[in-house]
């Protein structure tokens, strides 16, 4: 990302979860995602959105179409 402070903190996050850092490219996708749900839907949706993505994505669902299943939740005039 460009924040020293956010790449810090998600490197030693996704260390404590012994995971690997997400990319760029994957935290920009989620980024994207919240900033949709939360500007179309309503902003405590944004992060538990996130939520269920990380947990289709936990038990096998491929993260792109989890991505794309919920954004496309968000009502269109709002993307």
């Amino acid at each position: 990302m460009t924040d020293p402070r956010l790449d810090d903190w998600l490197a030693t996050a996704a260390a404590a979860l012994d995971l690997p850092t997400p990319s760029t490219d994957e935290c920009r996708a989620v980024l994207d995602l919240v900033r949709d749900v939360a500007h179309g839907v309503c902003r405590p949706a944004a992060p538990l959105g996130a939520y269920l993505v990380g947990v289709a994505v936990g038990r096998g669902a491929d993260p792109d179409a989890a991505r794309v299943a919920v954004a496309a939740l968000v009502p269109q005039e709002t993307r």
